[in-house]
């Protein structure tokens, strides 16, 4: 009896040494893994840049706050409450903070969804199915939109359609045929969606040319042998194949829109034209914090649900195939006595669309007085024209202005920290997600680098004004600082940065890598030497694409900067708010310049082309 009694606490001695052995080993395994190390920093990283941030908002939202001491009685801070949800969406100012705002987004977001589908579908077909002339240059013109800020086309169209009723001075419409246009034109929803339009068709112009160019002629060339009609054929074939683009497409402008402030801000709040984004940035800088931070969710859930629907509807129709074993020929249509009025009708869109607002703007920059657009009403004043009281409060040209300057090294220190972090750190997460696709690490890092794309810019921007405001853990308060802006900008671009990272990383052979391992090469050393070579095109074709997307950034950095840590674009933001136009448009030309310099030199170097792919 006491035999057995001795044996047992023996037995269970030893399975927890055997336990506790396992787990060591475990341990050991996922910390000389570098794999697994390297998925354990991502996870970390995610969830501090990404995940405790949204929650800081979420939580905001759901507890009394110190300030609201002066809206309720009683009030405790850190008590649970739905105060504020209900102060935004059923109290007797709802409808004018949150109701209307909404209406007037979602109708800017379904108009400039459609229009933006039908220029770039239409632009997508004549130039991967017909026989138009001059498609290389019809490409190149097509990204110009990408490259430059949606919001500069805004002072482009008040150039030409400002009035004197709002404005102040007159338009060049006005000036040269004496046509006062009607506010509407000038500002709030018509002028919005039309200079929103001439920016996101080009989503659809690419997706949908892609997807054009995959289909194998053949299929639609059957269909006619059998007697159908082109807009059968379109209906029937062509229609169908290219949907999964064109709904992506759809969604990515659909959400972009809904978020977008620049356009909507410039456009809309001469006339008080409210959206949901520009509603944001006012309880923001009235310190209406709560007001705001629930704006951003129902912002987030909106971009949230609209990528779920889009996921559904491509989800069933990911059986169609378009690509075989066959050669995939192309038979293009040909354009016949349309082909000189397509020409010509494409060319006068393109330069309307990306050329001529730049030769305005740059006009407008040498004017002296607005509305006067007269040769002798031309001057260099506001690019190195020396301080004068009388012309917009003594401010210097821009090429001799101190502010400018700053805002220009900003603007720089900005793009290239964050294209390149971010380029780099994309590049490692897509490590981890094409090595360990099927494991549970992979698919967690890979839908949190996917979070940053739902929160648009102005409301991912005030849940780091929230967090980064004070100290948190072993960070100080990062608020006033660069290292704020460039943080928020790499987070912001994980999205695409990521999954360009794991494209190029399908497309690296793990032998070359088992090889080294077996050399007895470390982690470090086979990226160092194998994975970054190899990634060379890839990484110029992300830095391009998110130095580009840094460079012109306006709303995700409005509610950060502060004077020393402005940048061109906030400037930008900054003079025109003081009416200060002709300063605003030369920092326009500088920002283009930058832009189109690093574009030549990334594609002369790196070999990078934006018109296979985009982002952001």
């Amino acid at each position: 009896m006491n035999s057995v009694e001795y044996s047992k606490p023996n037995s269970k001695s030893v399975k927890s040494k055997f336990s506790m052995i396992r787990l060591l080993n475990i341990l050991k395994n996922i910390l000389t893994n570098p794999l697994h190390l390297i998925s354990i920093i991502a996870f970390i990283f995610l969830c501090y840049t990404i995940v405790i941030p949204l929650w800081e908002i979420i939580s905001h939202t759901l507890t009394w706050q110190p300030e609201d001491a002066r809206v309720a009685r009683g009030v405790v801070p850190g008590e649970f409450t739905l105060y504020h949800w209900w102060h935004v969406l059923v109290s007797d100012i709802s409808q004018s903070i949150f109701y209307k705002p909404l209406l007037n987004s979602f109708n800017i977001a379904v108009a400039v969804s459609f229009m933006s589908m039908i220029l770039g579908g239409a632009l997508a077909w004549l130039v991967t199915r017909t026989d138009i002339p001059f498609k290389k240059s019809i490409a190149f013109m097509a990204i110009i939109p990408y490259m430059l800020p949606s919001w500069i086309k805004s002072f482009a169209w008040l150039v030409v359609f400002k009035n004197d009723r709002i404005g102040g001075s007159q338009g060049m419409l006005q000036y040269l045929f004496h046509i006062n246009p009607p506010d509407w034109i000038s500002y709030g929803f018509f002028p919005i969606t039309m200079n929103l339009t001439a920016h996101y068709y080009t989503f659809f112009y690419l997706l949908i040319a892609v997807a054009l160019s995959s289909i194998n002629s053949s299929l639609e060339e059957m269909a006619d042998i059998l007697g159908a009609s082109r807009l059968t054929i379109l209906r029937k074939i062509t229609f169908p194949l290219v949907l999964p683009a064109i709904l992506s497409a759809f969604i990515l402008t659909f959400s972009k829109t809904m978020g977008t402030f620049g356009v909507a801000a410039f456009l809309g709040l001469p006339v008080k034209y409210y959206t949901i984004a520009t509603m944001l940035y006012g309880s923001m800088k009235n310190r209406l914090i709560s007001d705001a931070y629930v704006l951003s969710l129902i912002l987030i859930i909106i971009s949230s649900v609209t990528i779920y629907i889009n996921q559904r509807a491509i989800g069933r129709r990911k059986s169609y195939a378009t690509i075989g074993g066959k050669d995939s020929r192309k038979t293009l249509t040909p354009l016949g006595k349309w082909k000189v009025p397509a020409i010509a009708g494409v060319m006068l869109f393109m330069i309307s669309a990306g050329v001529f607002p730049l030769l305005l703007l740059l006009w407008q920059s040498f004017m002296l007085h607005d509305g006067d657009y007269s040769l002798g009403n031309l001057t260099t004043h506001f690019w190195v024209g020396d301080s004068d009281f009388n012309i917009n409060s003594g401010e210097v040209g821009v090429l001799k202005n101190d502010g400018i300057f700053m805002g220009f090294k900003n603007s720089l220190r900005i793009a290239l920290i964050a294209a390149v972090s971010a380029s780099v750190i994309g590049l490692i997460l897509g490590y981890v997600i094409s090595k360990a696709r099927k494991t549970l690490s992979g698919k967690v890092v890979e839908q949190l680098s996917f979070l940053p794309y739902l929160i648009p810019g102005i409301s991912f921007s005030a849940i780091y004004l929230s967090m980064f405001a004070k100290p948190q853990l072993l960070i100080p308060a990062l608020y006033g600082t660069l290292t704020i802006v460039i943080l928020i900008t790499i987070v912001k671009e994980l999205p695409f940065a990521t999954r360009s990272g794991t494209s190029t990383m399908f497309q690296i052979s793990g032998e070359l890598e088992e090889a080294a391992k077996i050399q007895g090469a470390s982690w470090f050393h086979r990226f160092r030497k194998i994975m970054l070579p190899l990634s060379r095109k890839g990484l110029f074709s992300s830095f391009l694409l998110l130095f580009i997307s840094a460079m012109k950034e306006l709303d995700l950095i409005v509610l950060l900067v502060t004077p020393n840590t402005g940048t061109l674009t906030t400037l930008t933001f900054r003079y025109a708010e003081k009416g200060y136009q002709q300063y605003a448009d030369a920092i326009i030309i500088l920002i283009i310049a930058i832009i189109m310099i690093t574009y030549f030199l990334a594609t002369k170097i790196g070999k990078a082309d934006l018109s296979k792919g985009i982002g952001g």
